[in-house]
């Protein structure tokens, strides 16, 4: 254990202390899981209810939960609102998981905030995630914020966020993922992510169909709150254009004509969702948002919130793309997308984590592509080879290499400029590229 932390540890330390004092999700799985809110609610009285000081917007589901965090505090952004913004997991920085206006919390913050409330985290042992929430809520209040987005860490009943009271919840959609914890079926999952509704607020629906939908609606009308679902909102991709030396998607929703440099066919179901929502807390609100101010919230979601990794192009030839989807749901747009560019050969740069549905995922993957095998520097990835053998039997055919650049140097070497490479499977595959 360590101690003395103001005499020995700087930020780089600190944020070791974390990792190993409070084991991390993203590097060791369900171990580094802690069920229950008992710990969360301990930090948040300790603190005072930090989560108090302003206004919050609550977001859960499986797939588009980042897309929609960063978008919705764009739009909030432009309207002039000082915007907190806590998301998970991180990329390459710590820090990215607690923003102000699109701007990482300060190291010396971090720092300070683990040195003034060590003894306190020593006592109760909470997990990484709880402490990372604490901080961020601390932060927001700190810094005033006008309103916090707030992403689920997983599921949704039990999480970590669960204790807050927002004045609007979203829920994108429902796949198979973390099964180990949430459980077996999507309406196992919906459950979990049903958590999130409380009562008198308002809830958006990204997606839902059949019992998942029914479910939905009943929890909502058990706690007396609106349900609304973004399906019901027209939405049509018009054409990719560059703005601003920018790709961009250019989608219909509704009455409104809006771009967004966020790629990937499955934004337009995302950015419905976003519209509705931003329209629904601007009700709740009492506020004007203008057609110009939504359009500036769709396109400038990057430049105002810094959202990486969302079918992000990193060179033009060969056409080389990056993206975190990493379960069923998001493997399915991305292997539908994959085929529709104009190609000679798709070339992917592929790793998992061993917790996750691979067999599934692996199915829904280009047959004729040539892969390349490879895991991420985490305890939670999946070894390389074992990934290829499985891989073999859904009849994908590659070669193995020890880590993420080996495995994207060789692609590289060995594309044409008409080539697809697609870097994905696991977020912490895209982390090492980026």
């Amino acid at each position: 254990m360590l101690k003395n932390v103001k005499k020995m540890m700087n930020y780089e330390e600190t944020v070791q202390y974390i990792y190993n004092r409070m084991p991390l999700f993203q590097m060791v799985g369900k171990s580094g899981y802690k069920e229950g809110l008992d710990g969360m609610i301990a930090l948040d009285d300790y603190l005072n209810h930090p989560h108090h000081s302003f206004k919050s917007i609550h977001i859960g589901g499986t797939n588009g939960k980042g897309s929609c965090s960063h978008t919705i505090a764009s739009f909030l952004q432009e309207h002039g609102y000082k915007v907190g913004l806590f998301t998970s997991p991180h990329l390459k920085d710590f820090r990215e998981r607690i923003r102000v206006n699109g701007e990482m919390i300060p190291k010396d913050y971090v720092k300070n905030f683990i040195e003034k409330h060590q003894p306190f985290i020593e006592r109760i042992c909470p997990s990484f995630f709880e402490v990372t929430f604490a901080m961020a809520m601390d932060y927001f209040r700190e810094e005033k914020v006008d309103y916090a987005v707030l992403e689920v860490g997983l599921g949704g009943r039990l999480d970590s966020t669960n204790i807050i009271q927002p004045i609007v919840s979203v829920i994108t959609n429902i796949s198979l993922d973390h099964q180990n914890i949430l459980g077996d079926t999507e309406l196992d999952i919906a459950r979990e992510k049903a958590g999130i509704i409380k009562a008198h607020t308002p809830v958006i629906i990204g997606e839902a169909q059949g019992e998942i939908k029914e479910l939905f609606c009943k929890k909502a009308e058990s706690v007396n709150a609106p349900i609304r679902f973004a399906e019901q909102i027209e939405a049509k991709k018009l054409k990719e254009e560059e703005i601003d030396g920018t790709p961009c998607q250019i989608f219909q929703i509704g009455d409104s004509i809006v771009p967004t440099p966020l790629l990937g066919d499955y934004q337009i179901k995302n950015m419905a969702t976003c519209r509705m929502a931003i329209e629904t807390i601007s009700l709740v609100e009492k506020f004007f948002l203008s057609e110009a101010e939504l359009q500036r919230g769709f396109q400038n979601v990057i430049r105002n919130t810094h959202l990486l990794g969302r079918w992000q192009i990193l060179n033009k030839k060969p056409y080389t793309v990056c993206d975190t989807g990493h379960n069923v749901g998001g493997i399915t747009y991305v292997a539908k997308q994959l085929q529709n560019i104009p190609h000679d050969n798709i070339r992917i740069v592929f790793g998992m984590v061993g917790d996750k549905d691979v067999s599934h995922v692996l199915e829904l993957l280009p047959k004729d592509a040539i892969y390349y095998f490879t895991r991420a520097s985490i305890k939670r990835a999946m070894e390389e080879d074992k990934l290829q053998a499985i891989a073999e039997t859904k009849g994908l055919h590659g070669n193995c290499y020890h880590t993420v650049q080996d495995a994207l140097e060789a692609a590289k070497k060995e594309a044409s400029p008409n080539d697809i490479i697609y870097i994905g499977g696991s977020t912490y595959v895209v982390a090492e590229i980026l």
